[in-house]
């Protein structure tokens, strides 16, 4: 599982698509020795990666919502 190993969590994005929980992602950039100037950055690209995230899941869910209302033909 990639709860805690970037690496693996980038390689299961390439292979299935599967975007890594925000939670877990700031588990990631917390448990990393980061300079501040890098941790800023990294926390200014995480707060997009959430709002995408929960832009994506919101759509998601939408679709999925919409897909389970429609009679199958």
């Amino acid at each position: 599982m990639y709860h805690y190993d970037p690496a693996q969590a980038l390689e299961e994005i390439s292979e299935d698509a599967n975007l890594p929980s925000p939670v877990h992602v700031r588990d990631m950039i917390l448990r990393r020795n980061l300079s501040p100037e890098r941790a800023l950055e990294l926390n200014r690209e995480f707060l997009e990666y959430q709002r995408a995230f929960a832009e994506a899941l919101r759509l998601g869910k939408k679709v999925l919502a919409e897909l389970t209302e429609v009679p199958e033909k």
